[in-house]
């Protein structure tokens, strides 16, 4: 049920932030909703392909598919005042990435995916919403221009996979890894940290 919850936590902010970008592109309602909900579940959905989970997650539970229409129309709806709020927006998009990061590598696990396919898999299941936002919006996908998304994404799934084979409990095993990618990301945020490019 826990990571449920977190799950949920986590659509709710990457909903948000595909709503907002949608906003900024002039998008209508419809399609804000649909940039939402693919921002939001678009790594869910891959991740359950990758592991052959059929129909994926996000289509049989209701409240998968509930959570980020609801939200998308929030942003829609009250956009000027969300608009302000896109420093707190960032801080949940870096929540978001990081409890994904890690439900996504629990996911693989419980399905007796390898340890690097966890690690990958729970990385895919952070990065892979926002990564097809931008190519509807048709933009390179942000983790892909220096921001460090998805190293960190990588670094909590690596978190939660090793503490899984130490013996930590999972519910432990997410915590470290989700506040390790999320701090790994508000950090870089903060320092301006980026990926080395070529010269």
């Amino acid at each position: 049920m826990l990571l449920v919850v977190l799950d949920l936590i986590g659509i709710t902010a990457f909903a948000a932030s595909g709503a907002l970008a949608g906003v900024r592109a002039r998008l209508d309602v419809f399609g804000i909703v649909v940039l939402g909900a693919t921002t939001a579940l678009g790594g869910g959905v891959l991740r359950d392909v990758l592991l052959g989970i059929n129909p994926p997650t996000s289509l049989v539970d209701w409240r998968y598919l509930v959570t980020p229409v609801v939200v998308s129309l929030l942003v829609f709806r009250f956009h000027p005042r969300v608009s302000r709020l896109r420093r707190s927006v960032l801080i949940l998009d870096a929540l978001g990435m990081g409890l994904f990061s890690t439900y996504g590598a629990a996911t693989a696990l419980s399905h007796d995916a390898g340890v690097v396919a966890a690690c990958v898999i729970g990385m895919t299941t952070a990065i892979g919403g926002g990564a097809l936002r931008d190519v509807l919006l048709n933009e390179v996908p942000i983790v892909l221009r220096r921001e460090i998304y998805a190293v960190a994404a990588l670094a909590g799934a690596t978190v939660l996979v090793a503490a899984d084979a130490a013996g930590v409990p999972q519910g432990l095993a997410a915590l470290l890894g989700s506040v390790l990618a999320t701090g790994l990301r508000l950090l870089a945020m903060w320092r301006h940290w980026n990926a080395p490019v070529p010269r």
